[in-house]
């Protein structure tokens, strides 16, 4: 880093606090920025300026760098080389302490709250309200948190366990952590992934309320109308390279596109027409008691059925009972013609099905393996053991030849998965289910956090499945998605089925009439 003698925190907070700042056009300065790990450079000199009052998107593919930079913002990775300024001052942080002491609060992808303690002890966490003999005053952190709230229009009981909260509200409790803190730059790593449109345009209402108040926020997305919507300029990654800073009225979503991948994307969404054979599962008055009720439909080999609606629908519950994570208290489930009690994910395994689901974090990643162990994990006892001994050659080129099919990127398949960027951590996931040679396929959520050049590879990768009689069930909260490459779309509404869509009839506004019945 620079060689510059930085402030302390206390000094820096001070400053803060009484506005003696050296002026500065910009907020945030980075400048020749570089950090590698092993076998790869993940940022190469690259640069980033904030300026006050806005919102700077920045953008790339998975692996371009995004999220290391803004862990090296967070005071989470050390850089090897670099400098950064902060209101004009040359900074270095220590630690995530250090980051927050300084104004820089971070909102990361992969939600870090911990779930067995209460909405309020994970906003107030290490700066909690006391009492006398310093215990913690309880009554005074929860109604800190409902002021909180109230400020940001959130409606979440501050002394509920996150871990009965659902992904968005989640996300809604991050987004108020990071705000708390008041600090002057807030970075915002996919903070709309789990989100609705209605969630979306709340946290929107926040941003705008934070622009106006002098903060400066970093916002990482893939969506490029978010892009549009929210952003006063924005910056692009390619391979770890700073490639170029715009305004963002001075450009279009192709323009973007071309500076993130270095290519055309002809077509975001490469549907094949597909033979649609016989009937392999039908679900009849499925039931899942205060979940979903009566819930019915079919698929067929080649068919790619779209399951839509709000968060808190029911679509990633009706998928789990499918795969036997929740069996049902009712209904009826028929694989291939017959009735079979899926009473475990082994038990639909065994029957040829996949299940990626839509937390990779909580529910999908092995984060302390490697990417082969990842791999194979669903595969392993199926067809490369024999006589108590792993066939290791045989596995290790069926995962490679995967994750290459996949372009993971990687240096190779002894990295820690932990160590890839969101959606190559994705990727891997697919690579694992696509190793079982799936007659059905449950996709929930296949491409959240993927950059839109992945997202193109994924949907292509779907369809050709589609096309080689592999019957796809697609749950998305992108309705762009679910209309560019489902068959039939399946709506649910507070747990139950309000409609079937075919391609030809469906459009977004029938979807959200039917998502919100």
């Amino acid at each position: 880093m620079a060689r510059t003698q930085a402030l302390s925190p206390q000094t820096m907070q001070a400053v803060r606090a009484s506005g003696a700042v050296p002026h500065s056009e910009y907020l945030l300065e980075v400048s020749d920025v570089r950090k590698e790990f092993p076998g790869v450079v993940a940022l190469d000199d690259v640069q980033l300026k904030l300026r006050r009052g806005t919102v700077h998107a920045l953008m790339g593919e998975n692996g371009a760098g995004k999220s290391t930079l803004m862990k090296i913002l967070a005071g989470i990775y050390s850089p090897d080389s670099g400098s950064f300024k902060l209101r004009g001052v040359d900074i270095r942080l220590k630690n995530p302490l250090d980051a927050l002491q300084n104004g820089i609060a971070m909102i990361h992808q992969e939600l870090n709250l911990m779930a067995p303690m209460t909405v309020s002890e994970n906003i107030w966490i290490g700066r909690e309200p006391l009492r006398r003999f310093g215990l913690v005053d309880h009554a005074e952190m929860n109604r800190r948190t409902a002021a909180l709230f109230d400020r940001l229009g959130i409606d979440i009981d501050p002394d509920i366990k996150v871990g009965k909260l659902s992904v968005a509200s989640r996300q809604m409790v991050e987004i108020a952590k990071a705000v708390s803190f008041d600090s002057d730059v807030l970075i915002m790593d996919e903070p709309t992934s789990a989100l609705t449109e209605k969630e979306v345009n709340h946290l929107f209402r926040i941003i705008r309320s934070l622009r106006e108040d002098g903060k400066g926020i970093i916002y990482i997305t893939h969506k490029m109308n978010e892009l549009f919507e929210i952003a006063d300029e924005f910056s692009v990654f390619r391979d770890g390279k700073y490639i170029a800073t715009c305004n963002s009225a001075d450009v279009t979503r192709d323009d973007i596109i071309r500076m993130m991948v270095g290519r055309e994307i002809t077509q975001m969404f490469p549907k094949e027409p597909a033979k649609i054979g016989e009937v392999v599962l039908s679900a009849k008055s499925l039931t899942l008691n205060g979940v979903f009720r009566d819930v019915s439909f079919e698929l067929r080999a080649g068919e790619i059925l779209g399951f839509a609606g709000l968060v808190g629908s029911g679509r990633s519950n009706v998928a789990e009972t499918i795969f036997g994570v929740t069996p049902a208290d009712a209904g009826v489930i028929e694989l291939f013609g017959k009735p079979v009690q899926v009473s475990s994910p082994s038990v639909a395994m065994s029957h040829g099905m996949a299940f990626l689901t839509e937390d990779r974090k909580e529910t999908g990643c092995f984060l302390l393996l490697n990417i082969q162990e990842n791999a194979q994990m669903a595969v392993l006892q199926q067809r490369y053991v024999n006589f108590g001994f792993v066939q290791q050659q045989a596995l290790a080129k069926a995962a490679s030849d995967m994750a290459n099919r996949l372009r993971v990127r990687t240096p190779d398949m002894n990295e820690p998965i932990i160590n890839l960027s969101g959606g190559n951590q994705q990727k891997v996931l697919i690579c694992r289910w696509l190793m079982t040679n799936p007659k059905i396929l449950i996709l929930d959520e296949p491409t959240r956090g993927i950059d839109v050049g992945a997202k193109a590879e994924i949907h292509r990768l779907i369809s050709q499945l589609a096309g080689q009689g592999v019957a796809i069930i697609m749950i998305s909260s992108e309705m762009p998605e679910v209309l560019g490459m489902s068959d039939r779309i399946v709506v649910l509404h507070e747990g139950r089925v309000t409609g079937i869509l075919d391609r030809a009839e469906a459009d977004q506004v029938k979807i959200m009439e039917l998502a919100s019945r």
